[in-house]
């Protein structure tokens, strides 16, 4: 009889872990995908990790990865998975108990995660202790096939494992592999499935809940045409208004909640005189306010991408404050989407007259599901984190004395107005341009006061001032351009921006954490 090689044995087992691992996510896959999404076993460990997660590993998640920062999460977790799967399989060998039990500790440890979550039920759990149950039971099936494959030829190094199992093994005939394989077929075949249907019910579920036929009434106060030249269209240079679907993304959520318009509601509570729900078609109904509007993230390091322009529809915030009755000892609104993210923006920002939304649309159509809809807060002059709640359903007027949102919580500033900013988008960093006439250009921001001035500078020599193209109100960015005689060699360019209230962006480079990132812009040239 040929003797098994140790290492096939070992491959054998580290794969029947993850084919264990593999049904286990897939049941509760579709389980998640039947009930709320995120009480899936990985979303809801990541989004458990996300909460726990430090400033400065944030920072660097979206300095780093920038968009896909949430994918590489969920890959280092399904590589974590696998690994301990594996590591399962392979002490199933010997501790066929010990590693059904690892499996489930790892379904409790995911229920654990999901009550963790905000505005979680006892229900969430289900998924996790379903992943557990079947994760467990597919282990069992797969270590007999594998005992009864390999555990007669195992070294004498390796001895078969010892309980209730090698008796009965004893007893009865040993078999091919093909045992082994029609087990793990039937176990991946499960796996498929199982996932597959989730999949699809998640889909028809994020599809019904997109709004992507909703046709939304026009604006009875519609935003005025952008001013003519406003956008430089030069090459290189971006938009003046940034497309939807390149639109920054950044959110604690690992995956876009889908709230259907029909369910959504919004309630108005807390420190008010008349509490109120709205529906969406309450706020369609309402008048319609139409606003071109920059927004920037507190994460945005000095020349980020994580800015950007949009015309958006909604009605006015400052109005659905009225009607609920603010009290005069609130100080706070605290948001809440419907994830259970929280922001907390100071209610003076949203009643002092500027144009504050509750927005529903973007760039002439719904808000795409990534950037909030059925609905999301749009408070201009404040970073996002204090400001723009998306997929929002609550709003609490209460203290900041009395109660934090989830960033301030974590130490970042309670009041954050964006610093004025400036960054050269062409020529790119390390461009190599022909000698000559050349062009200097990117965009500069100060949301609520306005951009006055730019200059530029050339190798630490004078500053220039650069042309600004007109802009339609104080909340958006300007673009600017500067024509320059470029000459053979190294060169460093820099830029600095002026607001209207006369506040010069200062030079020394400053993290974004706690209030936002300050300091010059420069990119690095070689002319030739």
């Amino acid at each position: 009889m040929t003797v098994k090689k140790p290492a096939k044995s070992s491959l054998a087992a580290a794969t029947c872990g993850l084919l264990a691992a593999g049904a286990a996510l897939g049941a509760a896959e579709l389980a998640a995908a039947l009930s709320k999404p995120q009480t899936g076993p990985l979303l809801a460990v990541g989004s458990a990790f996300i909460d726990l997660t430090p400033a400065w590993l944030k920072d660097f998640a979206i300095r780093t990865f920038g968009g896909n920062d949430k994918n590489v999460l969920l890959l280092v977790l399904v590589i974590v998975v696998a690994a301990f799967a594996a590591a399962i399989g392979l002490a199933a060998r010997r501790y066929p108990r010990l590693a059904g039990g690892g499996l489930i500790s790892l379904g409790l440890v995911a229920a654990v995660a999901a009550l963790s979550r905000p505005g979680s039920a006892p229900l969430d759990v289900l998924p996790s202790l379903l992943a557990a149950a079947v994760g467990a039971s597919a282990l069992h099936l797969m270590h007999r096939a594998w005992l009864r494959t390999f555990a007669p030829h195992l070294d004498a190094d390796r001895p078969a494992p010892s309980g209730p199992d090698r008796p009965a093994l004893a007893a009865g005939p040993v078999t091919d592999r093909r045992e082994l394989l029609r087990t793990a077929a039937t176990v991946l075949g499960f796996a498929a499935v199982a996932g597959g249907l989730g999949r699809v019910v998640s889909a028809t579920r994020d599809t019904a809940a997109a709004g992507v036929r909703l046709v939304l009434p026009r604006p009875s106060d519609p935003a005025p045409p952008l001013p003519v030249g406003s956008d430089l269209h030069l090459p290189g240079l971006g938009p003046f208004t940034t497309p939807s679907k390149d639109f920054y993304r950044v959110d604690t959520a690992l995956v876009v909640p889908r709230v259907p318009h029909q369910d959504w509601v919004l309630r108005i509570h807390g420190l008010v005189d008349r509490p109120v729900e709205l529906t969406f078609d309450d706020i369609l109904a309402r008048p319609l306010v139409e606003r071109d509007i920059t927004m920037t993230c507190v994460s945005n390091e000095v020349g980020g991408p994580y800015v950007g322009h949009a015309r958006w529809l909604g009605v006015d915030l400052a109005d659905l404050l009225r009607q609920a009755g603010v009290r005069a000892d609130a100080d706070q609104i605290l948001s809440r989407s419907a994830d259970g993210w929280t922001c907390g923006t100071p209610v003076q920002a949203v009643l002092d007259g500027r144009d504050a939304l509750l927005a529903v649309g973007m760039n002439g159509e719904a808000l795409p599901p990534a950037h909030g809809f059925p609905a999301r807060m749009i408070v201009p002059g404040l970073y996002g984190y204090v400001s723009a709640t998306k997929w929002v359903t609550e709003i609490k007027l209460t203290r900041f004395a009395d109660e934090r949102a989830y960033w301030t919580s974590r130490g970042w500033a309670e009041h954050a107005p964006v610093k004025t900013a400036s960054r050269i988008e062409m020529p790119k960093p390390f461009a190599r341009l022909a000698a000559g006439p050349a062009t200097i250009a990117g965009t500069a921001w100060a949301q609520h006061r306005g951009v006055a001035a730019v200059e530029v500078r050339v190798d630490g020599g004078p500053w220039r001032q650069a042309r600004l193209a007109p802009s339609p109100n104080p909340d958006t960015w300007r673009q600017w351009h500067l024509d320059w005689q470029a000459t053979p060699g190294d060169h460093r360019l820099e830029v600095r921006a002026t607001d209207a209230v006369g506040h010069t962006q200062p030079q020394p480079r400053v993290a974004p954490f706690p209030d936002g990132a300050t300091g010059w812009h420069s990119v690095l040239v070689t002319v030739l």
